[in-house]
């Protein structure tokens, strides 16, 4: 691994255990055992450090989620998978990361919620469209529909105002809305199966 990466991952592991505001470059050039002066041969500021750490992370969990995908078994499957993922990515994120990202680098937040709702309208979407093909969930669903409903309301979870950090637990938010998504477009087989799935694979 060369330094870039490095930095880069060292970084994105402190900001996510103590928050983005208060870890500063000489935290993370101490961490690494290396000079502020190298650092900034790297990145510009902190501020750079946080877009290349999120872009980055963005392309890893695109990364992660094809891969569920490709080896689910069915559209619900698919479902439970990535939401597994994503639980288990939300344990690892300080209260503080949403918070300090939205207030003190609101670029980088919109650059993020827009690379996010794109991605995930379009993994749900043909979520949608195989679960249908499937006979998995209603045949009268409205793919486009439902996949920007589904964002609009993922993007909630994460509003303060509607859920406040130090009142909810977002994993137990997320799963919460998984099953509501779920048991609201699955079919009389669709829910079925879905029961079996979460006697083999609860979202724990």
């Amino acid at each position: 691994m060369d330094l870039k990466q490095q930095i880069l991952e060292k970084s994105f592991d402190l900001f996510m255990r103590y928050g983005i505001k208060s870890i500063t470059m000489d935290d993370i050039a101490k961490e690494l055992g290396i000079s502020k002066k190298t650092l900034y041969q790297y990145v510009e500021n902190k501020t750079d450090l946080i877009e290349q750490i999120f872009h980055r992370h963005i392309d890893e969990e695109k990364q992660a989620i094809d891969a569920i995908r490709q080896h689910s078994s069915d559209a619900i499957d698919e479902m439970l998978g990535i939401a597994k993922h994503v639980i288990n990515e939300l344990r690892t994120v300080s209260a503080n990361v949403l918070y300090d990202l939205q207030k003190y680098y609101p670029p980088t937040w919109a650059m993020m919620e827009g690379l996010q709702k794109k991605h995930i309208f379009t993994v749900i979407k043909e979520n949608l469209e195989r679960g249908i093909r499937q006979g998995l969930y209603r045949a009268n669903l409205n793919a486009d529909i439902i996949a920007k409903l589904y964002v609009g309301k993922a993007m909630l979870l994460i509003d303060d105002d509607f859920f406040p950090l130090q009142n909810y637990n977002i994993s137990d938010l997320y799963r919460e809305y998984i099953y509501y998504h779920i048991h609201g477009i699955a079919s009389a087989k669709g829910q079925q199966l879905l029961e079996k799935h979460l006697v083999l694979r609860t979202l724990q």
